[in-house]
């Protein structure tokens, strides 16, 4: 089968409706007001849940372009669970963010290596990890605080 091709403006639409599709199942789980999500499974019982990577991992779309952006989003909830165990629903929120803010500077004419430079910059020139959660919150918080 030929591939599909798409470009510029056209393929970040459908890699955003792919985000958005994903990360809209996954946000009501956020939370202790959280809600179930009810997954149908081609065998056996559906499946109920409240975890954000379990719903995560579960989403398939019929549009390929759609699917990719769900199937980068879904990265980001696997490796969260991977490394934290937990936090899945905020990473995919975040992500969701994260891309439309950066889809939002590239539609103003921003570069794009400079969109992407100031995603990562932070996380590379910060060690995050902290010998508690309160300390690295205090590392996160003074880092907001900064001029950066």
């Amino acid at each position: 089968m030929a591939k599909q091709l798409l470009f510029e403006d056209r393929a970040r639409i459908k890699l955003q409706a792919g985000i958005d599709k994903l990360a809209d199942a996954v946000a009501v789980t956020m939370g202790p007001t959280g809600r179930n999500v009810i997954i149908e499974k081609s065998y056996g019982n559906p499946v109920v849940t409240k975890d954000g990577v379990t719903v995560s991992k579960e989403v398939e779309l019929e549009d390929p372009f759609e699917h990719m952006g769900a199937k980068l989003v879904n990265e980001v909830a696997s490796k969260t669970s991977d490394v934290a165990g937990d936090g899945t629903t905020t990473a995919t929120v975040l992500a969701r963010a994260i891309y439309q803010e950066g889809l939002r500077s590239l539609t103003l004419g921003a570069n794009p290596a400079v969109v992407r430079r100031g995603i990562e910059l932070p996380w590379e020139e910060h060690d995050w990890r902290g010998s508690s959660e309160e300390e690295a919150d205090g590392r996160v918080q003074a880092y907001l605080e900064s001029d950066v």
